[in-house]
């Protein structure tokens, strides 16, 4: 059995190697969508950063008024 810091340090190289995997994978779609050199692999690579992007949005029921969290 493994001890605790061994697992503690195992689980954050885990994170941080996905959170590299994923900065880098939002900045290749960023450089792609501006650089492109035509309007369609800019638009596929927009989508694409989109779907990287997405965040969970709570719809309000009164759209005149804020919602409390």
């Amino acid at each position: 059995m493994l001890p605790l810091p061994a697992l503690l340090d195992d689980a954050a190289v885990g994170i941080a190697s996905g959170g590299l995997l994923y900065t880098a994978s939002i900045t290749t779609a960023a450089l792609v969508a501006l650089l492109a050199p035509t309007p369609a692999r800019r638009r596929d690579a927009r989508k694409v950063l989109a779907l990287l992007l997405r965040r969970s949005v709570t719809e309000n029921p009164n759209p005149g008024k804020p919602t409390q969290q």
